[in-house]
C-alpha cells in the first residue's frame, strides 16, 4: 500500500489533520466509498441561515453543482460553515461541504485561513478532473477567505 505524501502545512487543523493521515492508507476504490459515504451526511443549508433563491455573493462560480457557501459567526469567534448544492448529482461537492463543516467548523480562524487546496488532492485523488477540482477549490476559497475576512476584522477591532 502506497503512503500519500501529507499537504504542505504546519498549522492545519487537527480533523483536518486526522482525516487526511485517514485517508493516505487507502486505495481508489476505498477512497470512493468514503466520500460518498460523506455525500450521504450532506444537510442543506437551514432555512435560518439562507433561503432560496440564494444570494449570488454566496455562490462558487467554479462549481459545476452549484455550490453555496456560509461563514456563520460564533460567540467563541470561530465559524460554522453552512453550504448548498443545487445539483443533486454533485457527490463530490456534497462530500467536500460535510468534510470542510465537520473538520473547518469551530477552528481557529489561523488555521481554516491558511488550509491549502493541496487537500483535496490528498482526499479526492491526483486524477481529480479539472472542472470538478475547480469547483472543490472554489468553495474552499470561499471558506479561507471568510477567514481571513473575520481575521482582519479582529485585527482591526
Amino acid at each position: 500500500m502506497r503512503r500519500m505524501e501529507k499537504p504542505p502545512l504546519e498549522n492545519i487543523p487537527p480533523k483536518l489533520q486526522e482525516l487526511l493521515e485517514d485517508f493516505a492508507f487507502v486505495d481508489r476504490n476505498e477512497r470512493a466509498q468514503l466520500l460518498i459515504e460523506f455525500a450521504d451526511r450532506f444537510k442543506d443549508v437551514e432555512p435560518r441561515i439562507a433561503s432560496r433563491p440564494f444570494p449570488e455573493e454566496n455562490h462558487v462560480l467554479r462549481c459545476e453543482s452549484e455550490a453555496y457557501v456560509w461563514a456563520e459567526d460564533l460567540p467563541d469567534g470561530t465559524l460554522k460553515l453552512h453550504f448548498a448544492v443545487e445539483n443533486p448529482q454533485g457527490l463530490s461537492a456534497k462530500a467536500w461541504a460535510v468534510i470542510m463543516d465537520t473538520t473547518l467548523s469551530g477552528a481557529p480562524l489561523e488555521q481554516v485561513a491558511s488550509v491549502s487546496p493541496d487537500v483535496i488532492f490528498t482526499l479526492y485523488g491526483k486524477d481529480i478532473s479539472m472542472g470538478k477540482g475547480q469547483g472543490l477549490m472554489g468553495m474552499l476559497d470561499h471558506v479561507t477567505s471568510a477567514a481571513r475576512r473575520r481575521l482582519m476584522a479582529n485585527r482591526g477591532a
